[in-house]
């Protein structure tokens, strides 16, 4: 049986969740005792330049199948976003009711040199915000490159530390941790995993996702 994974695109907010509730399996037809699992992020979460099966969402998919979990993953990785931007789309995420949300957004954020506390203010309110709903909240880190500077790199670093410990959120402290800075689990562009480094992702998280199931 296919893995149970919806990928939301690009779009506004209220025309993603349109769509969202229209396809089947939404949160109007879920199956009786079905949880769902979010993944809320950017472009490394919607798996830009690789077909939407491969990308980790899908891949965590199929290994809950195939132990025995029943979940239902919603890709809603928006190329580009950034935490304001996850902000601006909330409503409509929490509509889905998740059960877990994988939150990996303010790459674009530091990418960008943004205001630092800008972001950690936006990623306290999404994690509350999640939390509020009943989700358990699993918040993926990220790290910057060297030519950002030592210290605004060590501080966006350390934010993710820092929200999780505050909110008391699961924490995985790096999403491309074995993939970042390898060239064989890149494309060309170097910052977005190939296939084979979306694997290597689902493969990583798992070890922090699994205590967040229920039986």
């Amino acid at each position: 049986m296919r893995p149970l994974v919806r990928r939301l695109s690009p779009l506004s907010g209220l025309v993603a969740l349109a769509l969202c509730m229209a396809l089947p399996g939404g949160p109007a037809s879920a199956a009786a005792g079905e949880r769902v699992i979010v993944c809320f992020g950017d472009s490394l979460t919607a798996g830009l330049g690789v077909a939407p099966a491969e990308a980790y969402p899908a891949r965590l998919a199929a290994r809950l199948e195939a132990e025995g979990y029943r979940y239902r993953v919603v890709n809603a990785g928006v190329s580009g976003d950034t935490t304001a931007g996850g902000l601006r789309r909330l409503d409509w995420a929490l509509r889905l009711e998740p059960d877990i949300v994988i939150l990996a957004l303010g790459a674009n954020d530091g990418l960008r040199g943004q205001d630092l506390r800008a972001v950690r203010a936006n990623l306290d309110a999404l994690v509350e915000r999640f939390q509020r709903a009943g989700a358990r909240v699993l918040l993926a880190g990220m790290r910057l490159p060297p030519n950002y500077g030592r210290p605004y790199a060590d501080e966006f670093r350390r934010m993710y530390e820092a929200v999780a410990r505050q909110h008391r959120a699961a924490l995985m402290p790096f999403l491309l941790d074995g993939v970042g800075g390898t060239p064989r689990l890149n494309q060309p562009d170097g910052i977005h995993p190939t296939a084979e480094g979306h694997r290597v992702i689902a493969e990583r998280l798992w070890p922090y996702l699994r205590p967040l199931l229920s039986p």
